[in-house]
């Protein structure tokens, strides 16, 4: 790797667009090396479920399961290499001599209130925009400090046709909206509310909207039907048609007040629900929608060249790089050599960890800053183009994007 591009680049101070930190993993003061592995990506090698925040059975098996029985699998390797750096166990990583140890300085080090910012400050994250799905309005800045911003996710909301129904995070619309003083009488009541509930983003520190209903169900979110979305208010359990027409005509409501507003919508697409959540799925929410800035997510891996088409069609359309390094850092640098060829200009990249530990946002950033200057070097060294390019795209991928995309420190 060139040194002096490395040098540059490791240096850059990032703004992370996307994590799960939420206060009661973030701030839990009892967390040992198995939970730490359980509540990461690397987790679904054993079983793909939500974080628990519970302590683990702290056993070797249950540490080998990982780093022996999942050793080569990406996930895995980025928090072995994490844990491995930040605690020092030098070049044999995670061992069943060494596992005990390791475990009990975990423990110490989440007993410290400070070792989190620490962590932070090591990876080099100045500003972190968090999805704190299980309280969609929590304002994370109260309870994780000034670092801290959040996204509003809307699942809840798209899914709100009566007031048993929630998402798959468990959570209510009547609920939330009960707790900004919003109770509708009526559908037409319902969409009506939206306005007052954007207006509570500033309030909580909220510099954008989460669109992760992929979790939920497709996301194509055409054909809109205001009929069977109306029809669909009020029952406890409306019919697969009634649920699709209401969750379409909410998102397209909520994309279009959004794009009035200048308010940034990020969208979850590939894995998920799988066979609804490739990106040309939304493309006619995108096409309806131009004064909307939407920020896609993931690479939409497996159907990243896809993403990059529409990026490139679409110039409502920005892309996040998250998570898609960490599950195949092998397919990494060539999609990101693509999306400088692709993208209509250099604003259209940003990066984040999507974690929920702090060991395991160290990792994914510092893999991509070493995935990113190897790219970039490569980018060089063939002559497409030079080595004033690579820093100036480094700046504007690791934090420029970001801060003007969401208007952090404007």
């Amino acid at each position: 790797m060139n040194a002096q591009l490395w040098s540059y680049l490791n240096e850059l101070p990032i703004v992370d667009v996307h994590e799960h930190h939420m206060p009661h993993i973030l701030l839990n003061r009892d967390v040992g090396l198995v939970q730490l592995f359980e509540e990461s990506y690397a987790g679904w090698t054993q079983g793909r479920t939500a974080p628990s925040g519970t302590a683990g059975s702290g056993k070797w098996s249950d540490i080998a399961a990982y780093v022996e029985g999942s050793g080569t699998n990406a996930f895995v390797g980025n928090m072995a290499k994490a844990l491995t750096e930040l605690y020092g166990l030098g070049e044999e990583g995670i061992t069943e001599s060494n596992w005990a140890e390791l475990d009990s300085r975990v423990r110490e080090k989440h007993a410290d209130p400070h070792w989190g910012r620490y962590v932070l400050d090591r990876a080099g994250i100045a500003t972190a925009i968090s999805d704190p799905y299980l309280d969609p309005l929590m304002d994370i800045r109260l309870t994780l400090g000034e670092r801290y911003l959040s996204v509003l996710r809307i699942n809840a909301f798209a899914m709100g046709w009566s007031a048993e129904s929630r998402d798959h995070n468990g959570n209510s619309a009547w609920e939330l909206l009960a707790r900004v003083g919003i109770k509708p009488g009526s559908f037409d009541d319902y969409l009506q509310a939206f306005p007052a509930l954007l207006d509570q983003l500033a309030v909580l520190h909220k510099v954008g909207l989460k669109n992760a209903l992929a979790y939920d169900r497709s996301v194509n979110f055409d054909d809109l039907n205001m009929e069977m979305a109306r029809n669909a208010w009020g029952k406890r359990d409306p019919s697969p048609s009634e649920k699709k027409a209401f969750g379409d005509v909410v998102v397209e409501r909520l994309c279009r007040l959004a794009g009035e507003r200048d308010i940034p919508v990020q969208m979850h697409l590939g894995t998920a629900l799988i066979r609804g959540s490739r990106p040309l799925e939304a493309a006619g929410l995108i096409e309806r929608n131009p004064q909307t800035r939407f920020l896609l997510m993931h690479l939409a891996y497996p159907w990243c060249d896809e993403l990059l088409g529409m990026a490139f069609t679409y110039r409502n359309v920005w892309i996040d790089l998250t998570w898609s390094w960490l599950l195949s850092p092998s397919r990494f640098g060539g999609l990101l050599e693509q999306a400088f060829d692709v993208l209509p200009d250099e604003s259209r990249m940003m990066l984040g960890g999507d974690t929920w530990h702090v060991e395991e946002a160290y990792g994914a950033i510092a893999q991509a800053r070493r995935l990113i200057c190897q790219t970039l070097e490569s980018c060089v060294r063939q002559g497409r183009f030079r080595y004033r390019d690579a820093e100036r795209l480094s700046r504007k991928i690791l934090f420029e994007n970001a801060s003007k995309f969401f208007s952090i420190g404007q």
